[in-house]
């Protein structure tokens, strides 16, 4: 009997840290939705509670011809016609795959046009902190204006559709530094496994 007994307390302290990892990723995935299905048995293959451990690397794309400064009231142009759904059950928007943290959509180099401002920083530099140890909770707003730990930011209009399924007053964030686009962040989604670029307001 006691044989039996101590089997069963190591059993269950054996599976208590099983259920503690299952209950956080259920926490940060934030109420099941995933951008992915999982693979057999597995982790979703973007979002899901991931977050990337680097941002992007800088792009490799050759430049392009200088474009005529664009005036402020007139958003750039929306990409068309360009797909992001690179494997079945993947989003149609700029994501991160959980193997491997590649940066799918940040492709386009430092001279797409989409990404120039006049004034980069207008508003000053974000001054939190980067990077995968440090998840902000979204605490309202929308894509014009959200915000999150006193600090107020902007999500790009041409990447507007993006955030379509993003969750304004809940949502964790984590910003990552453009390396291409000066005036720009990343803002990655923990979980749907998408970003989008936003500028900081402030």
């Amino acid at each position: 009997m006691k044989k039996l007994i101590g089997l069963l307390a190591v059993l269950l302290c054996c599976s208590l840290p099983a259920m503690a990892q299952q209950r956080g990723d259920n926490q940060r995935g934030g109420g099941g939705q995933h951008a992915a299905s999982p693979p057999r048995g597995g982790r979703p293959e973007v979002g899901g509670g991931h977050i990337p451990s680097h941002g992007p690397q800088p792009s490799r794309a050759p430049a392009r011809a200088p474009q005529p400064s664009r005036a402020p009231s007139r958003p750039a142009a929306p990409e068309r016609g360009r797909n992001f759904s690179d494997a079945q059950g993947h989003p149609n928007a700029p994501h991160v795959h959980a193997q491997g943290d590649q940066w799918v959509g940040h492709d386009t180099g430092r001279d797409d046009p989409r990404f120039h401002l006049d004034h980069p920083w207008a508003h000053g530099r974000f001054s939190g902190n980067f990077g995968p140890s440090h998840v902000y909770r979204l605490e309202g707003g929308n894509r014009e204006r959200f915000r999150f730990g006193g600090f107020f930011f902007s999500v790009a209009p041409f990447e507007y559709a993006y955030t379509d399924g993003w969750l304004w007053d809940s949502d964790d964030i984590v910003i990552y530094e453009d390396p291409d686009h000066p005036g720009w962040y990343l803002a990655y989604n923990v979980r749907l496994g998408t970003y989008v670029h936003v500028e900081f307001l402030g």
